[in-house]
């Protein structure tokens, strides 16, 4: 069972909504195709004065810029940032209106729309190997349920306004996901990407759920090495 998302539910530091958001389900209608994503993996990031301490992997580290404006907004609309230069990744903003923070959606099911999600996919990444891969890791999950930087970064997922042709609204589970494993973020650097943030939430024995690895100089400062 589900239920719609509301600004209460994601008013908290993104490190206490993020695995509450494992088992929810992200509906998309773009261009008037309909897909929706239940969460399987997810991952936590607090912009600059968010929390008990700094967060280095954070693209609001630094404070608020064009790039970032999105994380500082209400929560509940969807940060969609670009990575690498083509791939459109998609977050839940959380926390108070004004402190920066989001939810990245690292991974997921495609529950309903199969077929509009792998057509999405070949279009832009080639050949899918297989269902459990169709939104599994962010640029996927991005590609899957059809939203692009720059024109849909910001769309709200509590109200379903229609932002740039797409409608986007996300739904809680009332009931427990499944055993929720945390660990390490997926390909972050230094220090923010080892064990002294563990912040990445996944559904055990989930098959989308990604492979980690390690960012640049994680596996170094993990090991004591700086």
């Amino acid at each position: 069972m589900t239920r719609p998302a509301t600004r209460d539910d994601l008013s908290a530091l993104p490190v206490e909504v993020a695995p509450r958001l494992l088992g929810a389900l992200l509906e998309t209608v773009v261009a008037g195709e309909r897909v929706v994503a239940r969460l399987a993996e997810v991952e936590a990031y607090h912009g600059r004065g968010t929390g008990d301490r700094p967060d280095p992997g954070s693209h609001a580290r630094m404070g608020p810029t064009a790039r970032n404006a999105t994380m500082w907004g209400e929560p509940g609309h969807l940060y969609v940032y670009l990575s690498h230069g083509i791939h459109s990744c998609v977050n839940v903003v959380c926390g108070p209106d004004g402190v920066a923070g989001g939810v990245l959606l690292r991974a997921g099911e495609i529950v309903e729309g199969a077929d509009v999600a792998e057509r999405r996919r070949l279009e832009r990444r080639g050949a899918v190997r297989a269902p459990r891969d169709l939104a599994r890791g962010p640029g996927r999950f991005g590609d899957a349920v059809g939203l692009r930087h720059p024109v849909h970064d910001g769309i709200d997922a509590v109200t379903g306004a229609e932002r740039a042709g797409a409608v986007a609204r996300l739904w809680l589970t009332t009931e427990p996901p499944g055993r929720i494993a945390t660990g390490p973020r997926v390909g972050v650097a230094g220090v923010a990407g080892t064990d002294a943030f563990p912040w990445r939430f996944w559904i055990e024995g989930d098959a989308t759920v990604s492979a980690f690895r390690w960012g640049r100089g994680a596996a170094e400062a993990a090991a004591g090495g700086g």
